[in-house]
């Protein structure tokens, strides 16, 4: 299983309701019932286990190795009341299943009674239930998933024009750190949704990613990233109001940077950023005016450019400005 899928597992424990996964046709015997009756029971139905009720109010638990007590002491025709276990671990329905797994954990037990908002017996809980139910709601959000990529990579197929493009747009707040990297993991994704190759995605991520923290370490009043999506590119603009770059042709050089020491020692500001992007892209131009900002544009092509259909429209620019020096 890989990380992804491990992240998706333990992010469904916490989604899914143990109402949901729980088994709802719970077999029970009543307190008057024999222990006979109960390994008769256990053996047919092939369970380990079942809860003891009176009507849906549960009293107890009675369990395959109560039975095997029994036998040993020859009380197989004592009530099911004089043998089982009243000491009962129980969860809710509405609780989410890392609640039961918990519960499993801390308790070594092998089922659990699942109760209602009135303390009924609603359900019965076992590991296998977790299992089954957690596999069952990850194969349907994997065909969720794939059927939300496979729209949103014929978005250009069904939706004919001269010119058919995807418009995203992120705001970035200046030395926001906490959420820096935010913007450039939605491009990631929304171009994995859209079944953009991997390679593409790597390089306008990585672009992306490096225009971000500019706008985070640089700007005075944080910045815009716009990327547009068409059949033959993906072009990213990064732009902002402020304070501009003096010297662009010395800010593109590898290692130059204007970050302030602090930006430093939280590992940011290297002045690799411009020559990152210009390494990941096929076409990077930068624009900057003192104290008018900045405006950079990336441009990685899906096909090579010939003609018209390889030049990025100006629409995808906007009147913000640009990126500021270097990440």
């Amino acid at each position: 299983m890989t990380s992804s899928e491990v992240f998706k597992v333990e992010e469904l424990a916490y989604e899914l309701k143990i109402g949901d996964i729980m088994t709802r046709q719970v077999i029970t015997v009543e307190p008057q019932a024999t222990m006979r009756q109960v390994k008769e029971i256990l053996r047919d139905r092939r369970i380990t286990g079942t809860p003891v009720t009176i009507g849906r109010q549960l009293v107890g638990i009675v369990s395959i190795e109560d039975v095997i007590v029994a036998m040993e002491r020859g009380w197989l025709d004592m009530p099911v009341a004089q043998c089982m276990t009243t000491r009962l671990h129980t969860v809710r329905d509405l609780d989410t299943v890392v609640r039961a797994l918990n519960a499993f954990a801390r308790t070594g037990v092998g089922r659990l009674p699942v109760l209602d908002a009135n303390e009924q017996l609603v359900g019965i809980l076992t590991k296998d239930d977790v299992t089954r139910g957690v596999l069952k709601a990850l194969q349907a959000a994997y065909h969720e998933e794939e059927v939300r990529r496979y729209r949103a990579s014929h978005v250009f197929e069904d939706m004919p024009s001269d010119h058919t493009s995807v418009m995203l747009r992120y705001d970035v707040a200046v030395n926001d750190f906490g959420s820096a990297g935010r913007a450039s993991s939605q491009v990631k994704h929304a171009l994995q949704r859209l079944g953009i190759d991997p390679r593409v995605v790597r390089r306008m991520a990585i672009a992306s990613y490096e225009a971000e923290m500019n706008l985070v370490i640089h700007t005075v009043s944080g910045g815009s990233i716009i990327v547009e999506v068409t059949p033959q590119f993906v072009a990213l603009l990064a732009a902002d109001g402020g304070p501009g770059i003096a010297n662009v042709q010395r800010a593109l050089q590898p290692g130059f940077s204007t970050a302030p020491d602090w930006i430093r020692e939280m590992g940011f500001g290297a002045g690799m950023g411009l020559s990152n992007i210009r390494a990941c892209t096929d076409e990077m131009n930068l624009n900057s005016r003192p104290g008018r900002g900045t405006r950079l544009t990336a441009v990685v092509y899906l096909r090579p450019p010939s003609g018209a259909e390889g030049n990025v429209p100006n629409e995808a620019a906007t009147d913000h400005g640009g990126l500021a020096a270097d990440a």
